[in-house]
């Protein structure tokens, strides 16, 4: 990866049916569970969560 591009490494979401692709996709079982996931999925990937304020959560390594 160079320098300024950016990479989605996960999704996250309560709903399956709002998601599809290449990428891990998380399948939580309400918010307070996808907010974690995404959180730790962050930290120990060291990257950024995103909310698309649609229950999608996206993780993106800067």
């Amino acid at each position: 990866m160079s320098e300024g591009e950016k990479q989605i490494l996960a999704v996250i979401t309560t709903n399956k049916d709002k998601v599809t692709g290449a990428v891990p996709i998380f399948i939580a079982e309400n918010d307070r569970e996808k907010e974690k996931t995404a959180l730790f999925l962050a930290k120990t990937l060291d990257a950024m969560v995103h909310d698309l304020e649609n229950g999608v959560y996206f993780i993106v390594r800067h």
